[in-house]
């Protein structure tokens, strides 16, 4: 008996120098990587294998990296196989490669467009000005009032919802430092830093959204071929217009990843697989709805074991 599968698509920290290395052959693989190369106007492939490391960390190369990688595999996956998802979802830039898998928008327009969001997204907050941190054993709403009790007049607030018990902050780098010792204090197992130049999901990436906007509204969007779950509603947008709308506060606004994941349970999904670099959206998953299981493809071994497992 065959199972119901969403496709998950990874955000930005899941990207590694050497990402889907091995996985070239496949032409649908190499072609991803080519289109890419010719919108971008840098040979991509290039830089995810031998770096530098600090360069592909930068805002506005990282998300069309991951886009990108996961696009790769989609359509290596649509080229190997006709077993196809129920639904899809993707976690904060990830939403842009499910919007593509969904036909919502071609490949090229998306690489093009989540380089802008990159680069708006840096603009928006100068280097230094800005800061994340992961908690780790608080309940949201022990984080939420430790973010109210350290704003102090600056920005900080609970943007990424990931897992129960695993909650990631954003805003000015004073008021997260402030907010990290007040969830310690509050009884937090770990409150950390972590390494990114830019908050993202939180008020201060209003202006970015603004500017944004055009960008989005010049495109000619398709109504999603397969039901998408997104991020800022953690449901399955009514029409277009609702998309777009959507997609333009999600980079304001937190990703309820928990919910969303909840949300394709609830339309029978019984296993996931994560399409794109990296298993973090696997440790995820299993820690937000008890006895889902996430596959992965993002190695010639994991695509073949995945293939086996959901025919």
């Amino acid at each position: 008996m065959s199972v119901t599968f969403a496709f998950v698509f990874p955000g930005q920290g899941s990207q590694s120098l050497g990402m889907l290395s091995g996985m070239e052959q496949h032409s649908a693989v190499a072609e991803t990587y080519a289109e890419a190369s010719e919108v971008l106007g840098y040979d991509l492939w290039a830089l995810t294998q031998t770096g530098p490391e600090a360069v592909l960390n930068q805002t506005d190369k990282t998300q069309p990296a991951i886009l990108t990688a996961s696009i790769a595999l989609w359509r290596y996956w649509q080229a190997e196989t006709a077993l196809a998802p129920a639904a899809v979802a993707g976690h904060s830039l990830g939403e842009y490669s499910a919007l593509v898998a969904a036909g919502s928008l071609s490949f090229a327009e998306a690489v093009a467009l989540v380089e802008r969001r990159g680069q708006l997204m840096q603009q928006a907050v100068p280097a230094g000005e800005g800061g994340m941190a992961a908690v780790l054993g608080l309940e949201d709403a022990d984080v939420m009032a430790a973010c109210d009790e350290a704003s102090q007049g600056q920005v900080v607030s609970a943007v990424n919802f990931n897992a129960p018990g695993q909650v990631v902050i954003a805003g000015a780098s004073e008021a997260v430092a402030r907010a990290v010792e007040a969830c310690k204090a509050r009884g937090a197992k770990r409150a950390m830093s972590l390494p990114v130049s830019v908050p993202s999901h939180c008020a201060l990436m209003r202006p970015a959204a603004e500017r944004f906007a055009e960008s989005v509204s010049a495109l000619n969007w398709q109504t999603p071929k397969i039901p998408l779950v997104q991020n800022v509603t953690a449901a399955i947008p009514a029409d277009l217009t609702q998309l777009k709308q959507d997609l333009l506060a999600q980079l304001y606004s937190p990703v309820r990843w928990v919910e969303s994941i909840v949300t394709l349970s609830q339309q029978g999904i019984t296993d996931l697989v994560e399409c794109g670099p990296g298993k973090v959206l696997s440790g995820l998953n299993k820690r937000c709805v008890k006895g889902i299981v996430t596959h992965n493809l993002d190695t010639p071994e994991a695509f073949a074991a995945t293939r086996v497992a959901l025919a």
